[in-house]
């Protein structure tokens, strides 16, 4: 008799150590699912900018901000500053260390302000393929292609052209559209 009593003993003790790993497995999982329900929250608190508000094509980190305020600054004085996304890094190096900037006689920049500048170009333009050759003009770009694959572009593709679909390019805004744009196929 006491080893039947022994036998039903033990199967209450070992059920108790059975249900502590769930309790515990349960505790961690509502747990992990405040903590990012709550992470979250913040995420989103942080980073409540509208595309709208953003204006470029790429949101720019802190540490390329200056860079691309001495771009806007020194190229968007006489003509509409294009993202750097939409030619390859090449031909932005070429641009920088060109004075005969498409036909008009430019001071170049100086260092600091070209470092500041290249960083930013660098980082937001893209590469090119080996056997590219290196666009000098934006209509020639594969990224310019890319970036308009449905769009009637108009012959021939001049820095000025980018106001018919996109308004508010002389603010550095591309990604607000005309509504002829917007609804375009």
């Amino acid at each position: 008799m006491s080893n039947l009593v022994k036998r039903r003993s033990r199967p209450k003790s070992d059920s108790k150590f059975k249900r502590q790993p769930f309790g515990l497995l349960l505790i961690i999982l509502v747990w992990s699912l405040a903590m990012g329900w709550l992470l979250a929250l913040a995420s989103n608190a942080q980073g409540a900018i509208s595309n709208a508000e953003i204006g470029t094509v790429d949101v720019v980190p802190a540490q390329y901000k200056l860079g691309q305020e001495l771009y806007l600054e020194n190229c968007s004085t006489c003509h509409i500053a294009l993202p750097p996304a939409v030619l390859p890094t090449q031909t932005w190096k070429n641009l920088l260390e060109d004075t005969q900037h498409y036909g008009a006689q430019l001071q170049p920049l100086v260092d600091p302000p070209r470092i500041l500048v290249w960083k930013y170009i660098q980082t937001f333009s893209r590469s090119q393929r080996k056997d590219e050759e290196t666009p000098y003009r934006i209509n020639n770009s594969r990224y310019f292609k890319a970036l308009h694959p449905k769009v009637k572009l108009p012959r021939p593709v001049q820095i000025s052209s980018c106001v018919s679909c996109h308004p508010s390019a002389s603010d550095y805004n591309f990604r607000r559209l005309s509504p002829e744009s917007e609804n375009s196929p």
